[in-house]
């Protein structure tokens, strides 16, 4: 059976040791959409929005997200990360833009987290910067797509359709 890790056995929060791990090469592929009014979209995919190139900058904010993820969830290790992408790919038949992470290590602990975090920050800088014209967008199906490496090996989820 399954234990959460995170805890010890008297039941206290802790970081997991993984100094004994043996480091491997590690990938970790996360997803999600951010739903918005046609308008909104037209705006981006045009460029013309007043804050500048969303994609692009919410693509910046996604990569710097994975590198301060240990920052910001407070049991999770820090990492030498070896890539980070953020794919950013408008959906016009969806009004979304959807948002693929992928993350790379070679390490003695996954990336998941990295990847999960990049497509949060992603979305919201979108949201951030379209908030004055769309505050009602909504950042949907946020999930881990697949990870390999580790004891564990390879994990991918079953298709969603």
């Amino acid at each position: 059976m399954n234990q959460l890790t995170h805890f010890n056995q008297a039941g206290e929060a802790h970081m997991v040791d993984v100094g004994e791990k043996a480091a491997t090469s590690r990938v970790a592929i996360a997803e999600g959409l951010i739903t918005m009014q046609p308008q909104t979209l037209n705006l981006i995919m045009a460029g013309g929005h007043k804050k500048g190139e969303v994609l692009g900058i919410a693509r910046i904010a996604g990569i710097m997200a994975a590198k301060k993820t240990s920052e910001l969830i407070p049991l999770c290790h820090p990492l030498m990360l070896t890539h980070i992408s953020v794919d950013l790919t408008p959906l016009p038949e969806q009004n979304a833009v959807h948002c693929q992470t992928t993350v790379k290590t070679s390490g003695q602990t996954g990336v998941e987290m990295e990847a999960l975090t990049a497509v949060q920050i992603a979305l919201l800088t979108i949201y951030d910067m379209c908030k004055a014209v769309d505050r009602g967008m909504s950042i949907e199906k946020v999930c881990l797509k697949k990870k390999s490496g580790g004891k564990s090996g390879t994990w991918e989820r079953e298709s969603l359709k």
